[in-house]
C-alpha cells in the first residue's frame, strides 16, 4: 500500500512540473469553467437576493388578514364591517388602550426607472398612523414624514434609488392628485422599501376607493397568540378571509421567482457546463497524448494503473478547482450588492433589491465546477490507465 501511494505522489509531482508545457489548453479549460461559475453564481444571486428582500420583512408577532382566495394584496378586497371584526379578535396588542389594526391601501403607480427610462409598476401604500407602529423598523432617513390629510408621499430607499422622480422635493401625478416627494425612509431592507407611502385617508377618495382596504396588518400581543387570533377569524361565519404571518406571507411571494431564477440557471449552466465540460475532456485528452510515451515508460519500469489513473483526475479536479474559486470570486465582486429591481409575479409590481452572492452559493458553484472536472478527467484516466505499453513506447 505504501509502495501505491509513493507511486501516486510521484505521478502527481511528475505532472505538476510538465503543466507549464501544456498552459495553453489548461488554461481554456480553467477559464472555461470559471465562466460557468461565475454564470451560474450571478443568475441564483439573483434569487438569493428577492428572497433576502421578502423575508427581512415582517416579523413572526405580525399578521396580514386579506380575503379569503386572494393570493396578494392585489387581489384582496376587505370591508369596513372586515376591519371591525378584525379589531375585536383577542391576540391582538394594544396601544394606548386601542387595538394595534393598520388598514392599508394597494395600489399601483408607474414610474420611468432610472437606468433605461421606461416605465415600470411602483406599489403605492396608503397607510395610517397605526402603520408605523406595525413596522417600527420604518425611519425616514431623509426629509421628513409627510403630512396627514396632505398631498404627499415618501418613498423607500430602494425606490429612489431605481426610479425617477422620486428626489425629495419632486412632484408626482397619480389617480386625480399631484403628490409631493417629503422625504426617504428605509426599512431594515424590507419589500417595503420598494413602495411609496401617503396617508390613505387622502389616497383612497383618488383612486375612488371609499372605505375598501386591501389589507390589515395586525400586530400581535405576543408570536404564541397567533393560532387563537387565527380560529377566530377564520371560524367568524360573519367574515370571508384569511390570516397569515407576514413572514410566511412574503416567504411565499418569494417562492416563484426563486423557482423561476433556479429553473433558468440550471438551464443556462447545464448548457454552458456541457461545453466546459468538453473542454476538460479535450485538456485531458491532450494531456495523455502529450505523455502517452512517459506514462507507459512508467507503468514499463513498475508503476500501476491505478496511480496513473487517479493522477490524472487529480490534476482534472485541481485545474477545476481554480476555475471554480476565480468564477466564484469574480461574481462576488462583480454582483455582490448590485442593486436593481424586478417584477414580484403576485402582485405585478416592482421589487427593488440587491444582488446577494452568499457563502453558500460559492461553495455550491464551486462543487459543481469540480463535478465537471471529475467527469472531464476519468475517460482521459481510463484511457491513460490502460494504455498499451509497447504501443506508446513505439510512439514517436
Amino acid at each position: 500500500m505504501r509502495r501505491w501511494f509513493s507511486q501516486l505522489a510521484a505521478l502527481i509531482e511528475f505532472n505538476a512540473r510538465t503543466l507549464p508545457a501544456r498552459i495553453g489548453s489548461a488554461g481554456a479549460a480553467i477559464f472555461g469553467i470559471a465562466g460557468v461559475v461565475a454564470v451560474l453564481v450571478g443568475v441564483l444571486s439573483i434569487g438569493e437576493g428577492f428572497r433576502h428582500v421578502m423575508t427581512a420583512t415582517g416579523s413572526a408577532d405580525t399578521a396580514i388578514v386579506l380575503r379569503s382566495g386572494a393570493d396578494s394584496e392585489m387581489t384582496s378586497v376587505l370591508m369596513r364591517d372586515n376591519l371591525d371584526a378584525i379589531r375585536t379578535a383577542p391576540g391582538i396588542a394594544r396601544a394606548n388602550g386601542e387595538p394595534i389594526v393598520s388598514p392599508e391601501l394597494f395600489v399601483i403607480v408607474d414610474l420611468p426607472k432610472r437606468s433605461t427610462g421606461t416605465d415600470a409598476n411602483v406599489p403605492m401604500r396608503g397607510v395610517k398612523q397605526e402603520a408605523f407602529i406595525v413596522r417600527p423598523e420604518v425611519k425616514i432617513i431623509e426629509g421628513r414624514n409627510f403630512g396627514w390629510g396632505k398631498n404627499e408621499v415618501i418613498v423607500g430607499r430602494g425606490a429612489h434609488a431605481e426610479f425617477k422622480g422620486t428626489d425629495i422635493g419632486s412632484e408626482l401625478s397619480f389617480g386625480q392628485n399631484r403628490w409631493k416627494v417629503v422625504g426617504i425612509f428605509s426599512a431594515n431592507g424590507s419589500i417595503n422599501e420598494s413602495e411609496l407611502w401617503a396617508d390613505t385617508a387622502v389616497l383612497a377618495p383618488a383612486y375612488r376607493r371609499g372605505s375598501v382596504f386591501q389589507t390589515a396588518m395586525v400586530k400581535l400581543a405576543s408570536a404564541g397568540s397567533f393560532q387563537e387570533f387565527k380560529d377566530t377569524l377564520t371560524s367568524d361565519p360573519r367574515l370571508n378571509v384569511k390570516v397569515q404571518r407576514e413572514t410566511e406571507y412574503y416567504a411565499s411571494q418569494a417562492r416563484q421567482l426563486r423557482l423561476l431564477v433556479t429553473g433558468l440557471a440550471l438551464v443556462v449552466c447545464s448548457l454552458m457546463g456541457l461545453g466546459a465540460l468538453f473542454g476538460a475532456l479535450n485538456t485531458m485528452y491532450t494531456a495523455v497524448a502529450a505523455r502517452s510515451r512517459d506514462i507507459a515508460t512508467l507503468e514499463a519500469i513498475g508503476f500501476s494503473g491505478g496511480p496513473v489513473m487517479i493522477s490524472v483526475i487529480a490534476e482534472a479536479l485541481v485545474l477545476a478547482l481554480i476555475g471554480g474559486i476565480i468564477g466564484a470570486v469574480a461574481a462576488y465582486l462583480a454582483f455582490d450588492g448590485y442593486r436593481s429591481a424586478t417584477l414580484n409575479w403576485q402582485t405585478f409590481s416592482q421589487v427593488a433589491f440587491a444582488f446577494d452572492v452568499t457563502p453558500t452559493l460559492m461553495v455550491s458553484a464551486i462543487v459543481y465546477a469540480l463535478l465537471i472536472g471529475l467527469v472531464g478527467g476519468l475517460f482521459p484516466a481510463i484511457r491513460a490507465a490502460r494504455l498499451p505499453v509497447a504501443t506508446a513506447l513505439r510512439k514517436a
